[in-house]
This record gives structure tokens, C-alpha cells and sequence, in this order.
């Protein structure tokens, strides 16, 4: 009787471990699955704006998305940020940011994912991060930030170069 309770609760084990073991494949085939989904959205809506892709560029944000551009003034949610882009998508020239590396992030439940990218830009090398979103099916852009990067032996010189206009902008929002 012993030997028998002993081999099922064995049993039981092994065959547990193997459901355990299929569900965290399962889930890192999944992770990977969105990896790739939430690459090829990024790439394509840099694509898009590369393209001067209007619709394209903005059917892959979602609708209460938020961009942050590199000026301390530029904070945009998705109305606003259409507006300042139209112009430049128009002209058949809006920007061209080539990632060169990404990092790509999950929340636990698979809907929301976050990234940091280095950008080859006209402005040299640029670092976007954000979020994405899950949307029927689709990734989109939920909230982007594009910041110059600056090395750190240049520091001091870049700081000299924009005080004025930090110490204005400064005044200004302490007065707000």
C-alpha cells in the first residue's frame, strides 16, 4: 500500500513538473512572440515617418498617445501632435530615426510593454523610450520619448550653450 501511494504521489510530480515546464515555454514562446510583434510595429512606424506616411505613422499610436520631443516645450498628446507634425509629413519629409539597438520590456499581463532605443538620427545618436499598448491585436505607441544623448565629457559644454534659455523657461514655469 505504501509503495503504491509512494509511486502515485511520484507520478503526480513528474507529470506536474512537465505541466509546469510547458507553461513557462509556452509563456517564453509568448514573450517572444511579442517581442517580435512590438519590433515590427516600432520599425514600421519609424518606416512610416521616414516615408512621410501620415496615416500610416499615426494609425500605429494609439488615440490618447503622448510624444515628447527633444525641447523642453515639446509635449504633445496626440491631436496636438498631429497638428505640429502635418507640415512636415506634407513637405514629403518628416524625420528619420534608424534604431540601432532596442530593449524591449513586458508587463506581466502581455498588454503593455515598454522600450528604450538608440536612434541613428540627422541629429546623430538619439535615444527614444516608451510604452506600447496591446490594441485589438495590434502594438501602438502610447507614450514616445525622443532625447538627444550627450556624452558625458560634454556635459559642462552643452549646459553652457542652453543656460539662458533654461534659466527662461525656468522663470517661466516657476511664475505658472
Amino acid at each position: 500500500m505504501k509503495r503504491s501511494l509512494l509511486l502515485a504521489f511520484f507520478l503526480i510530480g513528474i507529470f506536474s513538473l512537465n505541466t509546469i515546464n510547458a507553461q513557462v515555454k509556452m509563456t517564453e514562446e509568448n514573450i517572444r512572440a511579442a517581442k517580435k510583434q512590438i519590433n515590427s510595429s516600432l520599425d514600421n512606424w519609424h518606416k512610416a515617418a521616414a516615408n512621410a506616411d501620415f496615416k500610416g505613422y499615426f494609425a500605429l499610436m494609439t488615440d490618447d498617445a503622448v510624444f515628447i520631443g527633444t525641447d523642453p516645450t515639446e509635449l504633445w498628446n496626440l491631436e496636438e501632435f498631429k497638428t505640429f507634425s502635418k507640415p512636415y509629413f506634407d513637405s514629403g519629409q518628416a524625420w528619420n530615426l534608424t534604431p540601432v539597438e532596442r530593449h524591449i520590456y513586458l508587463a506581466n499581463h502581455r498588454r503593455i510593454a515598454w522600450f528604450d532605443e538608440l536612434l541613428d538620427t540627422h541629429m546623430g545618436i538619439c535615444r527614444g523610450s516608451g510604452i506600447m499598448e496591446k490594441i485589438d491585436g495590434q502594438w501602438k505607441v502610447q507614450h514616445y520619448v525622443l532625447s538627444l544623448t550627450i556624452p558625458n565629457d560634454n556635459v559642462q559644454q552643452v549646459t553652457l550653450i542652453k543656460k539662458d534659455f533654461d534659466k527662461n523657461l525656468l522663470a517661466k514655469l516657476h511664475n505658472n
